[in-house]
């Protein structure tokens, strides 16, 4: 590694994720031999990718998108320890890419040490493998109460410096408010050794005239040594999926035409970045009420993290009823992974692999369905091919795409149930079945497939190709060729 790029923020959606994307695709068009990293993550958006020694691992979704923005393969070294939410007191901890019971278990202060240690071996052997190292950082590199077990901003770092030059950014989300006052929070609060290291400012969401911002950048110049060195607009439709979750109220502000697709927001939702490219072929609502799937032309199930909490939440919110009377209008109801579990017959835990330990209950019943909850969790990438389906879904008839597999549970047709397969992995095993207008699939991925989108809404979308390459040219447009140049290769002075 000859320059390894931090890059922080003053809190969580700042916009550390967007700017480490965009840094990973604009050094890869410039030749650059580039990897990212993001030492641990938080998020239930999780993404599969092969081991080195064989099998399949997860990282984080946001990982995974930038090692293709840097055209590099995705493995579990760019995101060694994934942490999955379960509820407020209690994270799944995905370490190297495989669930660690043990760990799971212990408090996050006990387990620091442990991970932090795997989490260091993960980017020594990437930064003896590449030139340049993206980083991202977690939260804020700020938060005192945590500094001595922050391995993933402060840690980070410091190993960075150990083995090459470092240069970090700060960026900072100004469409809140506040944010001269939440850079100089963040610079004053550095330990002493990295604020060297800063090498400039990133003001993210500017929505206005940037000449409005003086004297601002120039007094914090003064009072911290460390330049702005880019203003970013406000960029809603940049099309890179939310690491942290879903930003903004339950209804969407666009107001495209198309269907109307409300994606059912429970508690515990995951992997909701598939969704994304939803946003530009209709109108998409995430719907937490009944109100929400009022005049919905489709209604989607997404991944759940515990299918059992949020069947029950389903029901608590009074939704079931109105799905059921979508489905007999003929509208289009679609569950992936979780939601396919859900709109089952019969869910059967016995020994509290989704949640609490139970006997059969009941699902939705929309599909003669049942899932019995075992160890281990199945991780696959495969290549899903949809069967003859019946109407409204017969346009993805025959269709092939890649897809993956991120679940517990296996899911079979109750005896003598009136069920078609509609979809199989490249092995012929059944993973999705339809009954009228319901459709149930395990795989993920369907709507980043240009072929599904454009049988099923009749025009092309942006390719992740063309997100990452917009990314790579709002950043040389707004940070500038020349610092970009020098940060990514360690030279930028203040």
């Amino acid at each position: 590694m000859k320059t390894a790029l931090m890059v922080w923020g003053t809190s969580s959606g700042a916009g550390k994720s967007l700017l480490a994307t965009a840094l990973c695709r604009w050094a890869a068009r410039q030749g650059m031999d580039v990897a990212p990293f993001k030492a641990q993550n938080m998020s239930n958006n999780a993404r599969v990718v092969p081991l080195a020694g064989g099998g399949m691992g997860e990282i984080g979704s946001a990982q995974y998108f930038q090692a293709l923005a840097a055209r590099v393969t995705p493995s579990v070294d760019m995101n060694p320890v994934l942490l999955k939410p379960e509820r407020d007191t209690a994270s799944q901890v995905v370490l190297q890419g495989h669930v660690d019971d043990r760990l799971s278990r212990l408090p996050w202060r006990e387990r620091s040490a442990f991970l932090a240690e795997s989490a260091r071996a993960s980017f020594e052997r990437l930064a003896a493998a590449h030139d340049l190292v993206v980083i991202e950082g977690a939260g804020s590199p700020a938060e005192i109460n945590l500094a001595p077990q922050d391995y993933v901003n402060l840690g980070t770092a410091r190993w960075a410096q150990a083995l090459g030059r470092l240069q970090a950014l700060l960026v900072t989300d100004i469409d809140r408010g506040g944010a001269f006052a939440h850079l100089h929070g963040t610079w004053t609060l550095l330990p002493h050794d990295l604020r060297p290291a800063l090498a400039g400012y990133v003001l993210n969401k500017f929505r206005g005239d940037a000449a409005l911002l003086a004297p601002g950048p120039q007094l914090l110049h003064q009072m911290t040594g460390v330049p702005v060195l880019g203003v970013l607009p406000m960029r809603r439709d940049h099309g890179l999926p939310e690491e942290d979750g879903i930003h903004g109220a339950a209804q969407a502000a666009a107001a495209n035409s198309g269907p109307r697709i409300a994606v059912l927001a429970w508690p515990h939702i995951s992997n909701l970045d598939e969704f994304q490219p939803l946003a530009n072929a209709g109108s998409l609502c995430w719907a937490r009420s009944a109100a929400d799937l009022e005049g919905a032309d489709w209604i989607i199930l997404p991944g759940s993290k515990q299918v059992s909490g949020d069947l029950a939440w389903l029901r608590a919110q009074g939704l079931a009823a109105p799905i059921t009377r979508h489905v007999a209008l003929g509208k289009r109801l679609l569950g992936i992974c979780g939601g396919l579990q859900v709109l089952g017959q019969v869910l059967d835990d016995p020994d509290g692999v989704d949640g609490e330990p139970h006997g059969p209950r009941p699902g939705l019943g929309l599909l003669p369905l049942a899932t019995r909850y075992a160890a281990p969790k199945r991780l696959a990438l495969s290549q899903l091919r949809f069967a003859a389906l019946a109407p409204p879904w017969d346009a993805l008839s025959g269709l092939a795409l890649p897809a993956y597999e991120i679940h517990c549970g296996t899911t079979l047709p109750l005896p003598d149930a009136a069920v078609a397969e509609a979809a199989a992995d490249a092995a012929g095993t059944a993973i999705g079945w339809q009954a009228g207008s319901v459709l149930g699939v395990y795989a993920h991925g369907l709507f980043e497939s240009a072929a599904v989108m454009h049988a099923l809404f009749g025009t092309r979308v942006r390719t992740l190709d063309d997100v990452l390459d917009g990314l790579a040219d709002l950043v040389d447009e707004h940070i500038g060729t020349a610092t970009l140049r020098a940060l990514t290769t360690g030279t930028l002075s203040r």
